[in-house]
């Protein structure tokens, strides 16, 4: 990964694919060019979504508390997961952060 390294309780977004403008938090990385990721709504902590580090928009803000559960191999729930995935986008000025009625928890207007 050229640029900015990713690493578990990170916040990203999807720059790519359907799910294109989603937060979520990385639950793992694979290698250089697969990394995991949960929002614990659609994607939860058990079945995580394998995603291209390139086709994210990587934000600087990370939930310290999960980074270290995650780090030292503890387990997350989905519920934690949210939280934070709400916490910290809505720190970055995402105000949709749950999403619309439709559930698909992009921001308004994309």
């Amino acid at each position: 990964m050229k640029g900015q390294e990713i690493r578990p309780g990170q916040l990203v977004s999807s720059r790519a694919g359907r799910d294109r403008g989603r937060y979520y938090l990385v639950i793992g990385v694979v290698d250089e060019r697969t990394v995991l990721v949960a929002d614990g709504q659609v994607r939860r902590v058990a079945n995580p979504k394998r995603k291209n580090p390139r086709h994210l928009v990587i934000h600087a803000a990370a939930a310290e508390a999960l980074c270290r559960r995650l780090a030292e191999g503890a387990s997350v729930d989905d519920g934690e997961v949210r939280r934070a995935v709400r916490m910290l986008a809505s720190g970055i000025g995402c105000t949709d952060v749950a999403g619309d009625a439709s559930g698909t928890g992009r921001m308004p207007g994309s």
